[in-house]
């Protein structure tokens, strides 16, 4: 059963198309990866799915319900919470004070406790960063509160935006193997990557997307397979 599927998606900035007739499944309960070259739409489309940027055609249906046009925090408040590049976080707040702020709709908010128990066992690292600034922490320690923070909002499905940009090897390991607890207790993920052959390795499904356009698509063992795949994005 699909969480999200998006047909004929069109979107872009003003006069500049960007999204060119989007297909998209995401079955719940599953990894989906999102793999492209800089400029191909990855993040455009993470915005349209999210309400932050309007669409020019095409419909985005989530849990059932057709979400074009809903505003962003009503989305988020519907279970579609997004990781964003580049963290932003609040970095003169504590680190729990972020995390709280992503509780701040009321049914997340009743779940604050158990959700920030949660995410402070998947996280022992932030765990103990609670009192300390945002601003001070590493990249990798910052984009684990990024994570947390959107997982206080107690999502359904969480969409990813280049986790693992400018982390180190052995934090990107940590970061996906919470990923992949996250996914074993029931949560949909769509993790977009520049990092092609993480990507598909713990993805169930990927998608290829080439100038506003999928190009690829299939099982995310398949991709990796592809001699396209091999050629373009794993330099095989």
């Amino acid at each position: 059963m699909s969480l999200l599927d998006v047909v004929g998606l069109c979107a872009g900035y003003g006069d500049v198309p960007v999204l060119r007739g989007i297909d998209l499944s995401i079955p719940a309960g599953s990894i989906t990866a999102l793999i492209g070259a800089n400029g191909a739409g990855k993040t455009t489309l993470l915005r349209a799915i999210s309400g932050i940027i309007p669409t020019e055609a095409g419909t985005i249906r989530y849990d059932g319900r057709d979400i074009v046009g809903v505003p962003p925090q009503e989305i988020v408040r519907a279970g579609l919470v997004q990781v964003p590049e580049g963290r932003r976080l609040f970095a003169d707040m504590t680190v729990l004070e972020n995390l709280l702020v992503g509780s701040s709709a009321p049914a997340a908010r009743r779940k604050r406790d158990e959700s920030l128990a949660m995410v402070l066992d998947l996280f022992p690292k932030v765990r103990e960063r609670q009192s300390q600034l945002a601003g001070t922490l590493s990249g990798g320690e910052q984009q684990m509160v990024a994570i947390a923070r959107a997982l206080m909002a107690t999502p359904r499905l969480l969409l990813l935006d280049e986790t693992s940009l400018g982390l180190a090897p052995i934090v990107v390991d940590e970061i996906f193997v919470a990923v992949r607890r996250l996914v074993a207790q029931g949560l949909t993920i769509l993790v977009v990557e520049q990092n092609t052959a993480l990507a598909l390795e713990v993805a169930d499904h990927g998608y290829v997307l080439e100038q506003g356009h999928f190009a690829i698509q299939g099982a995310a063992s398949s991709l990796a397979a592809d001699p396209r795949v091999k050629q373009a994005y794993l330099g095989i």
